[in-house]
């Protein structure tokens, strides 16, 4: 199949927050990995595309992960136990210690990215180690996914076990080049470097300097975390006195967002927010930064519940992450339902005036909303790429016949995108 023809079915999908658009035998069609729209009857300038029958299935776009760790799948599921740093400690670092081993990176990144192909999700912000050979053997895997991603070459030069804390910030730098321009000989089509300093408390100033100068110099989008758990934002007051809060610590050094109005375009996501202040909020919405709202995550460590209705009225930008392995399954479906679940906790136990998300808000965030990282990603509208999940949710009978909506809904909170996909496609190419 070429990148132009039309899918027939239940298109589903959210222009906006607000609402849901469900048409049932209807067309949306690609041209040239673009979606050209949705239509009741297929308009004559398409009569000659191939029409691709998936009639009473769900078609909705492609799921967008905006934030998860490629080497920590190979635990996921474990070590719930502990809170954040405790965590690291216990449970991230010594697994990706094992990174500095190609054979071991190709296996593990191998299955990794053979679980995000099988999922719903469609793009990816995903972190691998400081290794620079294994986050290459990481973008090779995800380029043959089919997923479009961005990949990035995590930076540590202090707080961290001594196999993963990098000689000097000059050698991290270094390295981060060295990745970069390896990737671009490459020449992956759907595979793109992102800085990656893992957090504050593992960066020192020399090093946050460093990367804000190389990424003015490639213009590279950011990825990162932020405001996460009580006790990291204690350590970081401590370790940056004169950041005015924990995103500052970021933006002083070019590395939040447009900086001010320094860099333009170059975008930053920072994963969590559970605990940003007014402040900080302000200043994600002054830089347009995205949140990564981590539902599943920051229920199993402890850190807490973000407040994201407050953050969808400010006008952030927010998106959805699984952020395995803090979360436990790589399923958007599931970060999707998590993310309402916690909204709902959160208007009865912390804020009566935060209402809880709805369904189509959340489906939201997992497309258009962190999709706008990409570009125009995460709608059928005229325009954006044409990325799409068919649904068959004839898997699991019914007893009864349910109305469009519900079955989409139905299909979320039963995760049938464990066993109910019957195709894909990212960027008009079809990869399941």
């Amino acid at each position: 199949m070429d990148r132009n023809f039309a899918i027939r079915g239940i298109i589903c999908y959210t222009p906006g927050a607000d609402g849901l658009v469900v048409r049932e035998n209807a067309y949306a069609v690609c041209e040239e990995g673009v979606c050209r729209g949705v239509f009741d009857a297929l308009p004559e300038r398409f009569g000659a595309l191939e029409v691709v029958d998936c009639t009473d299935r769900l078609v909705l776009p492609g799921l967008v992960d905006l934030h998860i760790h490629a080497p920590q799948y190979a635990y996921c599921g474990t070590g719930m136990d502990y809170e954040l740093m405790e965590w690291l400690d216990r449970v991230a670092f010594p697994e990706e210690m094992r990174y500095a081993d190609a054979d071991y990176a190709a296996r593990a990144y191998g299955l990794f990215a053979r679980s995000l192909k099988q999922s719903a999700t469609t793009r990816a912000v995903v972190f691998g180690t400081l290794h620079v050979q294994a986050t290459l053997l990481l973008m090779d895997c995800m380029e043959q996914s089919g997923l479009v991603s961005y990949v990035g070459k995590v930076n540590m030069d202090r707080d961290a076990p001594p196999e993963l804390t990098e000689e000097s910030a000059e050698r991290s730098a270094a390295d981060t080049r060295r990745f970069i321009l390896e990737s671009a000989r490459r020449n992956y089509r759907r595979t793109k470097p992102i800085l990656t300093p893992r957090f504050v408390p593992s960066c020192t100033d020399a090093l946050m300097a460093a990367l804000g100068g190389i990424r003015r110099e490639y213009g590279l989008p950011v990825q990162s975390h932020l405001s996460e758990n009580p006790d990291e934002v204690a350590l970081v007051g401590r370790l940056q006195p004169e950041a005015a809060f924990y995103g500052d610590a970021y933006d002083r050094f070019g590395l939040f967002g447009d900086a001010g109005g320094s860099a333009p375009g170059l975008n930053t996501v920072m994963a969590h927010c559970v605990y940003s202040t007014p402040e900080e909020v302000q200043r994600l919405l002054d830089n347009g930064v995205w949140v990564a709202h981590c539902p599943s995550s920051n229920m199993n460590l402890g850190s807490g519940i973000a407040p994201v209705r407050r953050y969808l009225e400010r006008g952030l930008r927010v998106g959805l992450g699984s952020d395995v392995a803090g979360g436990t399954t790589e399923s958007m479906f599931r970060a999707v339902t998590d993310a309402i679940q916690v909204s709902k906790l959160y208007w009865r136990y912390i804020d009566r005036e935060a209402k809880p998300l709805t369904f189509p808000e959340s489906l939201y965030l997992a497309t258009k909303g962190g999709g706008a990282f990409f570009g125009k990603v995460g709608s059928f509208e005229d325009g954006y790429a044409f990325d799409a999940v068919v649904l068959d949710d004839s898997v699991e009978p019914q007893a009864r016949r349910l109305p469009a909506a519900s079955r989409l809904e139905r299909a979320f909170y039963r995760e049938l995108d464990k066993n109910g996909i019957a195709m894909k496609f990212a960027d008009g190419e079809r990869i399941l």
